[in-house]
């Protein structure tokens, strides 16, 4: 795929939610020639916040049972996503993948407070950690819930909604 090589890392900026700066791995040591780096993200505790974004985004797309562990094919799907967005924005992919996050990830939730069979909803702040991991399977949800029946493949689904969630 050669992320490292079509589009750069240099201009992407998470100014717009400080929150989410060490949580969205988009520097420059995150560029990798191939979003598959077989690293082990899950062995300590918030360590899958240093995977890069691309590799999460890639990884979150192996969802529902018949799609478990091809990984090459994510990547593939990941790989023509971003030449749609390059060709249909005329930006930088990865820019628009963070915007997309950014803007996707829930600020708030409810959770339920309750005793004695009582159960009340109570709002909650979320963590920018899970922030981010809501937004990913957000947006992976919505295009593969796009592409199901339709003539549009993945690629252009997921392009579809990483666009529109970035605006």
């Amino acid at each position: 795929m050669c992320i490292r090589d079509r589009y750069t890392f240099d201009d992407v900026n998470v100014s717009q939610d400080m929150a989410l700066t060490d949580y969205l791995a988009v520097k420059t040591s995150d560029a990798t020639f191939v979003p598959h780096s077989a690293g082990r993200w899950q062995k300590t505790r918030f360590k899958k916040a240093q995977c890069p974004l691309i590799e999460r985004l890639t990884c979150s797309l192996m969802k529902h049972g018949r799609n478990s562990g091809k990984k090459v094919k994510a990547v593939r799907i990941v790989r023509h996503t971003m030449a749609i967005i390059h060709l249909t924005t005329a930006e930088n992919p990865l820019q628009v993948l963070v915007d997309a996050v950014i803007n996707a990830g829930p600020r708030e939730d409810s959770t339920r407070i309750g005793s004695a069979g009582v159960v009340r909803r109570q709002a909650v702040d979320i963590s920018p950690l899970r922030r981010v991991n809501q937004a990913l399977w957000l947006l992976t949800t919505g295009a593969r819930e796009a592409a199901f029946r339709n003539i549009k493949t993945i690629a252009e689904c997921l392009a579809d909604e990483l666009i529109n969630a970035a605006k």
